[in-house]
C-alpha cells in the first residue's frame, strides 16, 4: 500500500537530499513543508504516514512541531533527521513521540535499515517514490553554505553540550555576502546588544578557501561560564582569557572540522588571539575594517538554556573563496 510520505526542513538542499536517498523500491508519495507549521496544517488536512522532521527551523521548529502532534488524531510516525546531535536533543525528541532520530547528513543504508526495522519498508514495495513538488528550487550558495554550517553548528554544539553537561539552544544560521557596515549591524543584532563584550578570532586556510572566525561573548556571559567550568577563582582579566579560550576551543575547533569533513578539505590555522576584552561591537569592527570591507558570513548564536551565556560565532570568507566554495558545495545539488 502506497505510503504519504512529508519531508519537513527548511533548508531546500536538505530536503532535496533526502528525496533522493529515499530507497528506490518504496512506494510512497513524497511532499514537503518549509517549517513545523506547514508541515501541521499538511498532515491537518491530508493523512500523512511518515514524517521526517528537522529541529531548527522558523516559525515553528521540530520540538513545538512533536507537542502539536499530540493533540492530532493519527498522527504520523515521525523520524527526526538534524544536525543537532546533542544526547539530550535526542532524549527530547523521544519524549515527544518521535520514533528514531537519524544524523544529518543520512546514510541512505541506515535509512533503509530504520525504516525496515519500524515495518514502515514492506517487501511488496517495487513501484516507487512518487515526488510531488519541487524539493528545492534553484542552486544558491547561500542555501548550500546554509546547511552544512548547520551540521557543523550540530557538532560544535554536542562538544559544549558534553563538556559543560548542558543543553544548548541552536539557531537556523544566517549566511549573507555583507559590506564591513552591514556587518557590524549584523552584530549588533540579537544577543551581542550588550554594551560590552569579548572576542577571539582564528584564521583557517585550505584548498583556496579562507576564513576567519570571530567568536563574540556577551561579558554577561563569565559569571555562569565560569559556573559551569567549575571555577572558583576571582574572574580576573587573565581568567577571562582563560574561559575565552576553552569555550572558543570548543565551538571554533569542532565546527571547522565537520565543515571541512564536507568540503573534503584539511584546514590548517593560526592560533586563536583575543581580539578585544569589554569592548563595544564598534571597535572591533574597526580593528579590521581594512582587512574585511566585504565578506561572505555564516552567523550562528549559540545561548545555553538556563544560563546567561550567550555568543556569536562569525565565520567571514574571502572574496576569493566565492568560486572554490561554490565547487565544492555543487555536491548538494547535483543529480544521480
Amino acid at each position: 500500500m502506497s505510503k504519504n510520505i512529508l519531508i519537513c526542513d527548511d533548508s531546500g538542499i536538505a530536503r532535496k537530499q533526502l528525496s533522493r536517498i529515499l530507497p528506490t523500491e518504496w512506494d510512497a508519495q513524497v511532499e514537503f513543508a518549509k517549517n513545523g507549521q506547514e508541515a501541521i496544517d499538511r498532515i491537518g488536512q491530508h493523512s500523512t504516514d511518515v514524517l521526517f522532521l528537522d529541529l531548527n527551523m522558523p516559525v515553528m521548529d521540530g520540538y513545538q512541531t512533536l507537542e502539536a502532534l499530540q493533540s492530532i488524531a493519527n498522527p504520523p510516525k515521525v523520524i527526526v533527521v538534524s544536525g543537532d546531535i546533542q544526547a539530550q536533543a535526542l532524549e527530547r525528541v523521544k519524549a515527544l513521540g518521535a520514533l528514531e532520530f537519524l544524523q544529518k547528513p543520512v546514510d541512505p543504508n541506515l535509512l533503509k535499515e530504520t525504516l525496515e526495522a519500524h515495518h514502515l519498508l514492506g517487501l511488496e514495495d517495487k513501484q516507487g517514490a512518487l515526488i510531488l513538488g519541487d524539493a528545492v528550487e534553484d542552486f544558491s550558495l547561500s542555501q548550500c553554505l546554509q546547511e552544512v554550517s548547520n551540521v557543523s553548528m550540530g557538532r560544535a554544539a554536542s562538544v559544549l553540550a558534553d563538556m559543560l553537561n548542558v543543553f544548548v539552544k541552536l539557531p537556523v544560521p544566517k549566511v549573507n555576502i555583507l559590506e564591513v557596515s552591514e556587518l557590524q549591524m549584523a552584530l549588533t543584532y540579537g544577543a551581542m546588544n550588550d554594551d560590552r563584550c569579548s572576542a577571539v578570532t582564528q584564521g583557517f586556510v585550505g584548498a583556496g578557501i579562507a576564513i576567519e572566525a570571530l567568536l563574540i561573548f556577551s561579558d554577561s556571559s563569565f559569571p555562569d561560564m565560569a559556573k559551569l567550568l567549575n571555577v572558583t577563582e576571582k574572574i580576573d582579566r587573565d581568567m577571562e582569557i582563560e574561559l575565552l579560550m576553552d569555550v572558543s576551543s570548543v565551538l571554533i575547533g569542532p565546527f571547522i572540522k565537520a565543515l571541512g569533513n564536507q568540503l573534503n578539505i584539511d584546514f590548517s590555522y593560526s592560533h586563536p588571539i583575543v581580539m578585544g576584552q569589554h569592548v563595544k561591537v564598534s571597535d572591533l569592527i574597526n580593528v579590521k575594517r581594512a582587512k574585511w570591507k566585504r565578506t561572505l558570513a555564516v552567523e550562528i548564536v549559540y545561548e545555553v538554556e538556563n544560563y546567561e551565556i550567550n555568543c556569536d560565532l562569525m565565520l567571514l570568507f574571502t572574496e576569493d573563496s566565492l568560486p572554490v566554495l561554490e565547487r565544492l558545495l555543487s555536491y548538494l545539488v547535483e543529480e544521480e
